[in-house]
């Protein structure tokens, strides 16, 4: 029996379908025209035992590991959610882990239990104009001026910004490079603190982004999260779950593209015959499930010899990008073989082909996941 095919697992994805099917899918064209998603989808997941997974109770979580929330994200996808509902409802899974990490008492009272509940939304703040991927070059800095951090600087497409209560924050509190960073907790009605109205984009449109400002806002030193000047240490361990979480949704939404337009060609008859008797579409439908069978048995592999504490930094960006190439290839082939309905917003595969465009940028690049495998073969 796989370790992705546990009893417990089952259940845990009979849970996750439940749910996504009764909360998710009746309401998420509304929420993709609404640009977000309402808080009380956090409290209602919260009250599901489904937002805390693969946290430690003790802080508030609900325990499991994180195997347990990727096999959450991955039966929303398959039960008619998408990666821009995982990215919105789930942004915790990227902003909490540092301050849990960091295991003070006081953080973990004010934002990790409030965020677990469903009742507080917490925002990781990275990204700059100018220092995406390349975390070691940002400029946002954070100057000590007695028991405050001074904070000046911008963030850009931070993921759940315009509903975020909280802000885990990467800022220069050092010199220049990799070991002068430092991550802060920022509070958003913190004065000089401003966000932007949502950004527009291509897909993820129930998953709110935007621009976020410091204009000489005053943290209090105690807000900093783990020991200064160590953040982009603690920001490079996070990369792992959050990459391999992108090629776990690439390869779902293959998969759950790949079941829509399955269901479509066996109904839709064109000459009179269905689309399934055609061999070119019978030929593209198994190149399809191919690619994305590839895609999830690498990825699994990936995830458990990252699970058993294997080295496993150039699989990963393989995984990812192995996912991200059958998605791609899959959500495009889908929307061609759905025909004229493909293209509208009323067809689901419409929108993971919008959605699936982010998932080889995010997290880093598809360029920037070849770089790290070369260089680990040709040091």
């Amino acid at each position: 029996m796989s370790s992705w095919d546990t009893d417990e697992r089952r259940a845990l994805r009979a849970s996750a379908r439940r749910f996504t099917e009764a909360e998710i899918v009746p309401n998420l064209a509304a929420w993709e025209d609404a640009g977000a998603l309402p808080r009380e989808l956090h409290r209602r997941a919260a009250a599901a035992d489904l937002l805390g997974v693969s946290f430690p109770q003790e802080v508030g979580g609900s325990g499991g590991s994180p195997v347990d929330a990727l096999v959450i994200a991955e039966e929303m996808i398959l039960s008619g959610g998408s990666s821009g509902l995982i990215a919105g409802l789930f942004t915790h899974a990227i902003g909490l882990p540092h301050l849990i990490e960091a295991d003070d008492p006081a953080l973990i009272e004010k934002v990790v239990r409030p965020v677990l509940a469903g009742e507080k939304i917490v925002s990781l703040a990275v990204t700059e104009p100018d220092a995406g991927s390349d975390v070691a070059n940002l400029r946002t800095r954070a100057v000590r001026d007695g028991g405050d951090f001074v904070v000046t600087g911008t963030k850009l497409y931070i993921t759940s910004a315009t509903r975020a209560d909280f802000f885990t924050v990467a800022v220069r509190t050092g010199g220049d490079g990799a070991r002068g960073i430092s991550l802060l907790l920022v509070d958003r009605d913190t004065p000089g603190l401003s966000v932007s109205p949502p950004l527009r984009k291509m897909g993820w449109l129930c998953s709110d982004t935007a621009e976020v400002r410091f204009d000489e806002v005053r943290v209090p030193a105690d807000h900093l999260i783990g020991e200064e000047d160590s953040g982009f240490y603690a920001i490079m361990k996070q990369f792992a779950p959050e990459r391999l979480s992108l090629a776990v949704q690439a390869y779902a939404t293959a998969q759950r593209a790949l079941n829509l337009t399955l269901a479509w060609v066996r109904q839709r008859e064109t000459f009179g015959r269905p689309l399934a008797s055609r061999q070119v579409v019978r030929h593209r439908l198994a190149d399809m499930a191919q690619r994305t069978d590839v895609a999830r048995v690498y990825t699994r592999a990936v995830v458990d010899a990252w699970q058993d504490g294997e080295d496993v930094l150039a699989r990963v960006a393989m995984a990812k990008n192995t996912a991200v190439a059958a998605c791609d290839y899959v959500v495009d082939q889908a929307v061609q073989l759905h025909g004229g309905l493909g293209y509208m917003r009323e067809s689901e595969v419409e929108r993971h082909y919008r959605d699936s465009r982010i998932l080889g940028i995010g997290g880093g690049t598809n360029e920037i996941m070849t770089e790290i495998v070369a260089k680990l073969l040709i040091p």
